[in-house]
């Protein structure tokens, strides 16, 4: 199912910390990245908080910035982002001045925290995910019910974590301040346990008054069918290589990109590269691997278009490139027409060989878009 796109925003202590055991906050961002922090706010469809920021907090979650919010009213969205709390329990106080500022609410809880808030008088909408709490249930409400693209999530440090390590997390901002916690009770960005594999991306590094900012985006793909948010990123280039296709009336425009299993990225490809007429995006982008690589047996190839089965142009069909390679995952927008070859099925072929085949279908527009003249 298409979820948001996943924003985690954090500030911290050089040392790992939220904040420190007083009773007030500590404010760990400088007034310019508090100014940052409203222009992100401000791009969102939604902005999430866990129910422990809610409580210890107190926080608003507005955009400050008139012009922003006009900005907002002009484009025919609402004048605030949606605010969105979870809770297991439900046991929030209706006071709190999450729920009486700004605009639209929601609270994502369980059957019994549903009871709970609306026993209470929470002046939200209020949404049971069922018996317990589940992430995957809870983006896609706020994807498909709510029309939410676009989340940010800015804590606490449970919810940035149980994000991270269920692989739901597009990208990462992260503030580091100059200061020091050192209190072992106080509050860290992430908990122990299960992370992804391999490195994040830094996509950003920006010194802002005497913090800087570091952008990150997860590589590493994710597990047989099981997908990652790096499998969004992944297929999104390959899109955007299948841009780069000479045009043609006899073939498709796509994009391929072959990554290792810790985020790699070993070779990518389009159609027609290098002046060849009748290279296929995923021939070209195997072409250049060693036959040999070892990475290639828990690699993942992202293909804009299902690789083909069937083609008069080369001895061997894509389907089967990438199975002669070892390769035994494929991540792909959009199913192959048959505008060329009757009954196309490379993922048939490919799950026949032991490959897993998953289709992102909310990336089908953006794959399609370079071979628009064939429907002609």
């Amino acid at each position: 199912m298409p979820l948001p796109h996943v924003l985690l925003s954090a500030a911290v202590s050089l040392d790992g910390y939220l904040d420190d055991g007083g009773p007030e906050r500590l404010l760990l961002s400088s007034p310019a990245d508090f100014e940052r922090v409203d222009e992100v706010r401000a791009r969102a469809d939604a902005i999430l908080v866990g129910a422990g920021t809610v409580r210890a907090d107190n926080p608003r979650l507005l955009v400050n910035s008139a012009k922003r919010r006009a900005a907002r009213v002009a484009a025919g969205e609402a004048e605030y982002p949606l605010k969105v709390t979870v809770s297991g329990s439900g046991e929030l106080d209706p006071a709190a001045r999450f729920w009486h500022t700004g605009g639209e609410k929601a609270l994502l809880t369980t059957d019994d925290g549903a009871r709970r808030a609306r026993a209470l008088g929470i002046r939200a909408e209020i949404v049971s995910l069922g018996t317990a709490l589940d992430w995957h249930a809870a983006l896609e409400y706020l994807h498909d019910r709510r029309g939410v693209r676009r989340l940010m999530v800015e804590g606490g440090g449970s919810v940035h974590t149980q994000l991270l390590q269920q692989e739901l997390a597009d990208e990462l901002h992260l503030v580091l301040a100059p200061l020091l916690v050192g209190d072992p009770a106080a509050p860290r960005l992430f908990g122990p346990g299960a992370y992804q594999s391999g490195r994040l991306r830094l996509v950003e590094s920006r010194r802002i008054e005497d913090v800087v900012l570091m952008r990150y985006r997860p590589t590493a793909p994710g597990t047989g069918v099981r997908v990652a948010a790096a499998d969004r990123h992944w297929l999104a280039l390959a899109c955007e290589l299948a841009e780069l296709c000479p045009p043609s009336d006899t073939a498709f425009s796509v994009g391929a990109v072959v990554v290792a299993a810790d985020g790699s990225e070993l070779a990518r490809g389009h159609s027609r590269e290098g002046g060849d007429a009748v290279v296929h995006a995923e021939e070209a982008a195997l072409a250049k691997i060693a036959p040999d690589d070892p990475r290639l047996a828990r690699a993942t190839v992202y293909s804009s278009l299902e690789p083909c089965a069937r083609r008069a142009s080369r001895p061997a069909p894509c389907a089967r490139l990438i199975l002669d390679a070892g390769v035994r995952r494929v991540v792909t927008a959009w199913r192959e027409p048959d505008t060329f070859v009757t009954e196309p099925d490379g993922s048939g072929v490919l799950a026949a060989g032991g490959a897993d085949v998953v289709v992102l279908p909310a990336f089908e527009a953006r794959a399609t878009a370079p071979n628009r003249h064939l429907e002609r």
